[in-house]
């Protein structure tokens, strides 16, 4: 029996265990089928990437994580405007568009309009008719140059802080911090009578001059 007020033992030895083990064999070849899977995908959306769209870059939500940036799940019709582009158009040309999403800074719209142009400065876009090239369509020499990306479009790159180094002052070495916040403590708590002590003192300052001149005349 159990030591104090527990509840009572009642383990139950008598199951038939082997018929409830899970194996995972057959990992190995889900990885292959997988592979499979993704060859397969990319020779069918040949010559465009096989890892999607191009994404926008955005921050994420909350005061906790907002100083991260992330890829998004589309640009916003003022982003596609910005840089000069239909909704429809995009779409068809590897952009992937949101139309739920809102810019609420100028500083994250012009960060993907600025995405949208050097996105389109470097697609090749085929010409739906080799024979009659239309205005922003690729020529035949430059479709044979296209290859298909391996990997994500254009890749979000984490900017990392530069940190500078310099020497310690003098008046640095000096400076002592816990004496210092433990005397802004002490100042603090102390703003109240130390205020009514002033206050009385000069009172009574004022008292007893006004004695001196009562007893001079």
């Amino acid at each position: 029996m159990g030591k104090g007020n527990n509840m009572i033992p009642n383990q139950h030895y008598h199951k038939w265990w082997q018929r409830h083990v899970r194996t995972w064999f057959n990992q190995p070849a889900r990885k292959v089928r997988r592979h499979e899977n993704r060859v397969k995908k990319a020779k069918a959306v040949f010559p465009r990437p096989a890892s999607g769209p191009l994404r926008p870059v955005v921050r994420c939500p909350t005061i906790r994580y907002h100083t991260k940036l992330r890829t998004g799940r589309g640009f916003t019709l003022e982003e596609l405007k910005g840089a000069g582009l239909g909704f429809k158009f995009a779409k068809t040309i590897g952009i992937s568009v949101d139309r739920r999403r809102k810019n609420k800074s100028l500083e994250s719209r012009q960060r993907n309009i600025q995405r949208l142009k050097e996105y389109r400065s470097k697609l090749i876009l085929f010409p739906i008719n080799e024979k009659k090239i239309r205005k922003g369509e690729s020529t035949v020499e430059e479709c044979k140059l296209a290859t298909q990306l391996q990997g994500p479009v254009m890749p979000l790159k984490k900017e990392k802080p530069v940190v500078e180094f310099r020497e310690v002052t003098k008046d640095e070495k000096k400076f002592k911090a816990f004496a210092t916040l433990r005397k802004a403590r002490t100042d603090a708590r102390l703003v109240g009578i130390r205020a009514k002590k002033a206050k009385e003192a000069a009172e009574s300052e004022e008292g007893n001059k006004a004695d001196a001149k009562k007893a001079k005349k």
